[in-house]
Parts: structure tokens; sequence; C-alpha cells
């Protein structure tokens, strides 16, 4: 997994396709998988954003790329990450990093998928027209152009 550089484009974005880019792209839909097997609940304990953060990995489309070992790991970024939180004291930057390290090595974002050639496909937006052109198209009538 390439950590370095700029992110690279979705695939609908690029405008080249013709060049040999590497490793194949993994796509899988976004959403919870289908197929999820039972995970170990949240710590009662932990922070509350240490367990939205946890939850919402059930919910993320990368989640069908886990196995068991990465929910070991994605518990112990949320024990991390609640002890970093629930602390009286600044947080360490150290401490800091290494979560996010963990977080990143777990495809969170989608910058780390894109780097890892792996890609959620979005919800449809068809139905969604792009804000600008809204917005413009509202501005357009108030002023009967």
């Amino acid at each position: 997994m390439g950590a370095r550089g700029p992110i690279p484009k979705r695939s609908e974005e690029r405008r080249r396709r013709n060049r040999d880019e590497g490793p194949e792209l993994a796509q899988a839909p976004s959403g919870p998988p289908l197929d999820l097997p039972a995970l170990p609940d949240p710590d009662p304990d932990w922070h509350p954003i240490a367990t939205d953060w946890y939850l919402s990995l059930r919910e993320s489309g990368q989640a069908a790329f886990y196995q068991a070992s990465d929910w070991a790991v994605a518990r112990y970024a949320a024990e991390l990450m609640s002890r970093m939180l629930s602390s009286e004291r600044m947080p360490n930057g150290q401490l800091v990093a290494a979560v996010d390290a963990v977080m990143a090595r777990l495809l969170t974002t989608e910058g780390d998928r894109r780097r890892a050639r792996i890609e959620l496909a979005r919800q449809s937006t068809e139905q969604q027209a792009p804000a600008g052109v809204t917005a413009i198209a509202d501005y357009q009538a108030r002023i009967g152009g």
C-alpha cells in the first residue's frame, strides 16, 4: 500500500485509462457487507467517539475485506483512541500518530482506500443535482433569467 504522494483519483475521474497503473483496482459496494460475521460489541467503557468509530466500521464497505485479525486491530485502535480521548492530559503527538496509522491500515478513509487500490461504489447520485447547479438555477429563477 502506497502511503506517500497525492491521493489517486477515483476510477471515473481518471482521464487516461490505457496506461498500466499497477495492481488491479478492487471494488466493493458501499454500505455494510451482507455476510458480516458476528463481531464483538464495543466495550461499554470506551469513549463515545471511539465507540462510534468502531461501530462505523461495521457499516462501511471496506469491512467486506476485513478478516478476524483486522477486527482485532480495530478493537485495539478503539481502545487506544478511547484512552487518549478519556485522558485528562493533552494527547501525546506520538499516540495520535499511532492511532492515525492504525486507522489508515484499516482503510478507514477514502484516501487510504485509493492508495491501496480499493474503491467503494458510491450511492446513486443520478437523482441529485450538483449543489452549485441547483443554486445557480434557483438564482436565475428569482431574477427572472
